[in-house]
């Protein structure tokens, strides 16, 4: 049995009024975001704070049915507010995004982090389903997938959340053939096909230059840092990136001379586009780890609850070419304590010293850890609708549970200090802080989920019935219109 002096909630930075007030900080939470969640005609807010609450305490089965009933309202009129009402995910992006910057505490060292998240799908009923690349699987496989951004800041207390999401729909989605399911799904008509690069781009614009947001740097995995074109809108908008690159990307020691070369024989067509004229040869940017001039840094970035972010880290300048221009960027590379090696690009300023580029380099793993929480605390991979709307919905109020933990985390963290004894007693330099689980299982302390009485549970089964007999009634009747239902020209009917 462990010594009360050790698990003493005031000394691991835990106040007990605070984990008592935790269900009122929720509701407060709620008030601020209510006006996000009404619209012309109806006032959903109530619907949204059954959702939020649903997600933040429930362990599985987070569907709009369960939620419903876990927080005593009407299946019916959940699925309309996350489905068909047209209240807009942007709104609560922007007041999430506003109160960030409003916190002083994180107004230096914010980092945006861009990436993608997979979630397997049965069928390709789903809006944006279709066999595509799942990053969580490690294969392509048939799937929803969707860009999101995470903020983090991790020089004083570390944060970390989401901030924005948008779901990629793949070109065919948007062929002629799939018109009329598109309209089934609520797909927008002026709906224009974009790579996940450009969709992470309209992120990175709307979060920084229609929000405000100020950070640091921008960072983004091999997919978007491989993009030429990503890296010159991150450049031409005066934006610091770190961008993870594979591992044969080529690049040039020397700056190369970029130009239309000369017209060498009357006969033809004159040449047009922008070429290296120089003799300068590109490398592989693995090429460059066991260059002479390569120096190599062992550099510890931080403290971690596993030990110490402590590996070895090398930075050269090297230029790529981008339509007809010779671009100078940083190679960043990482030795990871397994051995293996990881590359990236910055276009941060030639002095930037080493230290700089390793701490940049390292931010990428909070967005894994955002996605991660997400998928097993907030039940994001529990969504199952299939339409449009209700993906952006699931992932505004995903996105909206992901802050709340964050800002809570951060303000119990100022308002109660953790024992620095402590860590001596154990001998270690960190404590870990609370996680997202912690927090939501405080939370269902203080705002249990309500226990049925037999009638109760009863009578939700039999309204569930009821649903399921019903939908199985209309299902029965569409075919039965449909097989009675005269062939359009060209159908083909009968026996071959």
């Amino acid at each position: 049995m462990e010594s009360p002096a050790l698990v003493d909630p005031e000394r691991w930075g835990l106040s007990l009024d605070a984990v008592r007030g935790l269900g009122d900080r929720l509701w407060a939470y709620w008030e601020r975001y209510r006006p996000c969640f009404k619209t012309q005609t109806r006032d959903g807010s109530a619907y949204a704070y059954a959702y939020l609450s649903g997600q933040l305490r429930m362990d599985t089965g987070r569907n709009y049915a369960n939620i419903a009933r876990q927080t005593g309202n009407s299946e019916q009129n959940m699925q309309h507010f996350m489905t068909n009402s047209p209240w807009q995910a942007q709104e609560v992006y922007q007041q999430i995004t506003g109160e960030i910057m409003a916190t002083p505490e994180l107004r230096p060292g914010g980092v945006l982090i861009l990436d993608e998240s997979a979630d397997e799908k049965s069928g390709e009923q789903s809006a944006g389903a279709q066999k595509q690349h799942n990053g969580r699987l490690g294969k392509i496989e048939l799937s929803q997938v969707g860009v999101f951004l995470a903020y983090a800041n991790l020089r004083q207390t570390p944060v970390w959340t989401w901030v924005s999401g948008d779901l990629f729909l793949p070109e065919a989605w948007l062929s002629e053939e799939r018109a009329s399911q598109r309209g089934h799904l609520g797909i927008p008509d002026d709906v224009e096909f974009r790579t996940k690069p450009e969709i992470g781009w309209d992120l990175i614009q709307q979060e920084i230059q229609t929000y405000g947001l100020e950070v640091d740097v921008v960072c983004c995995d091999t997919l978007y840092g491989r993009s030429t074109w990503l890296r010159a809108q991150l450049r031409g908008a005066s934006l610091t990136y770190m961008a993870e690159v594979p591992c044969d990307t080529q690049v040039y020691l020397k700056k190369p001379q970029v130009g239309i070369p000369p017209r060498r024989s009357r006969y033809g067509r004159a040449p047009t586009r922008p070429q290296v004229l120089s003799a300068e040869q590109p490398v592989e940017v693995r090429s460059l780890v066991h260059a002479p001039e390569t120096r190599w840094q062992r550099l510890r970035i931080r403290s971690t609850e596993r030990g110490e972010l402590c590996d070895r880290f090398a930075a050269r300048r090297v230029w790529t070419v981008y339509e007809g221009h010779a671009i100078p960027e940083w190679v960043v590379m990482r030795q990871e304590r397994s051995g293996k090696y990881t590359y990236a690009l910055s276009n941060a300023p030639k002095g930037t010293p080493l230290t700089q580029l390793a701490w940049w380099k390292c931010q990428r793993y909070v967005i894994e850890r955002s996605n991660q929480d997400a998928k097993s605390e907030l039940g994001w991979d529990e969504f199952q609708a299939q339409k449009y709307r209700a993906w952006q919905h699931h992932v505004a109020c995903t996105v909206l549970a992901s802050w709340f933990v964050a800002q809570t985390k951060l303000e119990w963290a100022q308002a109660s200090a953790q024992d620095p004894a402590l860590a001596q007693v154990f001998e270690v330099e960190v404590l870990p802080m609370l996680s997202m689980a912690n927090i939501r299982s405080l939370l269902r302390a203080v705002l249990p989920l309500p226990q049925l009485t037999p009638e109760e549970a009863a009578e939700q089964v039999i309204e569930h019935l009821l649903n399921r007999t019903r939908s199985r009634k209309s299902r029965l009747k569409h075919a039965a219109d449909h097989a009675h239902a005269p062939p359009h020209d060209g159908d083909v009917t009968g026996t071959p």
